[in-house]
């Protein structure tokens, strides 16, 4: 009986250690646009090891190029393939295009390559072309029917994606209602998509929300930095970014509806960090915060006002620069990795700090005893209880400065703020963005800790 409790008891912690490690390692809500418009591209082969060197377990591709879902076999990497919106009114019309499609690209290669989702079109209800909206779920219908011919139906989703625009209200998120010149047509496309368990997918933009009204607040906002938050009138929620406020609209949208139960899959978003001169927002800076507080953000599984506790599925755009890519110029950067492998900003992403391309091996890099985040000197008490007010309301524990906490006295705005600002570097990840706060913070090797109060570091 005892050898029993022990053999169980170390099964057990093996099984932590596994799930730490793999916890670790990998972030399954987190995938990435592989988009191709460039000159410059590394080889499929760089892509594929790059991909490999990095936390991310999705990719979505905006076509379904053999050499490319071939290429990612084995890998583990789930991929989502796609039509583009001219592949429609044949796939609509001619149920053989399907098949054909689902026997060559995916029963060819799946499972070895994990296909999980073929999307068709791209902001279609959103692209005033009425004949190609009435085409869409009759083109989503027969991939669907191709997918259960080939006992695949419920293994790879069929869905398609979705701007914003598809939403004529979004603010207050609980407000959120589908555009209504969609009527029947949006209802129809969420009962097939309800009774075959696909997600709905949507590419939020608080890039594109920022670019419409450059104000500090909004950017801080958009970027997960400290706010005062906006309340929704409509059920009382606090929202303390752009991203949960959108998503949830969605998700009253869905609601409203009647279909609550549907997935929500961001299928792009991100912030470009070049564009031309007169553009507002693009920079390097906003975009490193951007990617970075929202990767922290889905990792800390807080989950939106309207869905807690869950990270939303989240594929970043995109991979690499784009310099095909008519429009602003901006369009052109969001890449997050330069064509040699390296990061355009580093937020995290790789497994380890070698550069993927470089078969070296890696030098440790002696790490200080550690490092606390606190206020810099002069910040107004109006800035310090912003920082507050983010900080707890991003899922850290704020009991000790509460009345009768280990951290309440000296009961003052900025010790206060100096516990909780340095509690939410530590718990987002300990990277020089995290104790950012819109410059009103600075990092210090001197441990602020006092009495009973102790301020956490990385060495405890």
């Amino acid at each position: 009986m005892a050898a029993n409790v022990q053999t169980s008891s170390l099964l057990f912690l093996v099984f932590l250690l596994l799930q730490n490690f793999y916890s670790a390692n990998s972030q399954s809500f987190l995938g990435v646009n592989y988009g191709q418009l460039s000159d410059n591209l590394p080889s499929l082969q760089a892509t594929v090891n790059l991909l490999k060197s990095t936390t991310i377990q999705k990719v979505r591709l905006f076509g379904a190029e053999p050499a490319v879902i071939k290429a990612f076999a084995n890998t583990g990497v789930e991929i989502v393939i796609g039509f583009d919106n001219g592949d429609i009114p044949t796939l609509a019309s001619n149920p053989n295009v399907a098949s054909q499609f689902v026997k060559s690209n995916v029963m060819s290669f799946y499972p070895a390559s994990n296909i999980i989702a073929i999307t068709v079109g791209n902001e279609v209800l959103t692209s005033g072309d009425q004949k190609l909206i009435s085409q869409l779920l009759p083109a989503m219908q027969n991939v669907q029917n191709a997918l259960n011919a080939a006992s695949l139906g419920g293994k790879v989703k069929v869905s398609t994606v979705h701007a914003m625009a598809v939403l004529s209200q979004s603010y207050p998120p609980s407000s959120g209602v589908f555009n209504p010149g969609l009527g029947d047509t949006m209802k129809a496309l969420l009962q097939f998509q309800s009774a075959n368990d696909a997600p709905f997918m949507i590419s939020p933009y608080p890039y594109f929300a920022y670019k419409n009204q450059p104000t500090p607040d909004t950017l801080a906002f958009c970027l997960f930095q400290p706010n005062a938050g906006q309340v929704d009138s409509g059920n009382g929620h606090k929202y303390t970014n752009m991203f949960d406020a959108q998503v949830d609209a969605v998700h009253s949208a869905l609601n409203a509806m009647g279909f609550k139960d549907i997935e929500i899959v961001v299928a792009e978003t991100g912030w470009p960090h070049g564009g031309d001169s007169n553009e507002v927002g693009p920079s390097l800076d906003n975009a490193k915060a951007y990617v970075g507080n929202l990767i922290n953000h889905l990792k800390s599984k807080v989950g939106t006002p309207l869905m807690p506790g869950k990270s939303i599925d989240t594929y970043l755009f995109s991979l690499y620069d784009e310099d095909k890519k008519t429009g602003a110029s901006s369009e052109k950067y969001f890449g997050l990795f330069k064509p040699d492998g390296s990061t355009t900003y580093d937020v995290g992403l790789l497994k380890n700090t070698q550069n993927p391309t470089t078969p070296a091996t890696p030098t440790p890099t002696p790490k200080a005893a550690g490092s606390w985040c606190v206020p810099k000197p002069g910040v107004s008490d109006d800035q310090l209880t912003g920082n507050i007010n983010y900080a707890c309301s991003q899922g850290i524990d704020c009991g000790p400065i509460q009345p009768g906490g280990a951290c309440f006295e000296p009961n003052t705005v900025k010790a206060h703020a100096a516990y909780v600002m340095n509690l939410y570097y530590q718990h987002a990840g300990r990277n020089s963005w995290n104790c950012d706060f819109s410059q009103t913070a600075t990092l210090t090797n001197t441990n602020p800790s006092y009495g009973a109060c102790n301020f956490p570091s990385g060495s405890n």
